[in-house]
């Protein structure tokens, strides 16, 4: 296997689309979980919440990286500014900021979303975003990244990984910063 990692931009929207299916990855998600509000995101059906994603990836800044192996699409990772993400900075949530972190610095990132193609899972495609999606920020401005990934999934290809494995974060180097919530580590990786 031969990844190629890029950012989604509006070329790239229709192997995205071909990633998540006709029911949109997550259940109809689109990547939108921490990109609205909990009541804006119930009252949208899919569709807007596809529309919603598209239009991200006309954005001088793409929501995330896509990884192809050939032609076929087989991940997705959604790095962004915190600021991008605000549902994951409320202070209910186990991925809140640091006390004495804004989530509107823009040198703040966070690594909230991933989406591994379900026959393609366990093969190290987790890994390689990750890294890109490291590289990715750094080449953006980032000082820091940031994930809040599940220590112990019920199993390994579960969808409740789309956070990520905090396995993998070890891996690449992200420290745990806070543990609000047991198995939720928020783990940083500083940009050096």
């Amino acid at each position: 296997m031969e990844l190629t990692i890029l950012p989604v931009t509006t070329a790239l929207w229709p192997q995205l689309e071909t990633l998540f299916g006709p029911q949109g990855a997550c259940y109809g998600c689109w990547c939108s979980y921490f990109r609205l509000a909990p009541q804006a995101r119930a009252a949208m059906a899919k569709e807007d919440k596809k529309a919603l994603l598209k239009a991200a990836t006309a954005a001088e800044l793409p929501p995330g990286l896509i990884a192809l192996d050939g032609d076929e699409p087989v991940g997705w990772v959604q790095v962004t500014p915190r600021a991008h993400v605000p549902r994951w900075n409320t202070t209910r949530t186990v991925s809140r900021p640091l006390d004495g972190d804004d989530p509107d610095d823009a040198g703040l990132w966070a690594i909230s979303c991933f989406f591994i193609l379900s026959k393609r899972r366990g093969q190290g495609i987790s890994h390689a975003l990750l890294s890109a999606a490291v590289d990715h920020a750094r080449g953006n401005g980032a000082r820091a990244v940031e994930a809040c990934p599940i220590r112990q999934a019920s199993q390994s290809k579960s969808v409740g990984l789309f956070v990520g494995s905090a396995a993998v974060f070890e891996k690449a180097g992200f420290e745990t910063v806070a543990e609000r919530k047991p198995g939720r580590p928020l783990m940083r990786k500083v940009m050096a």
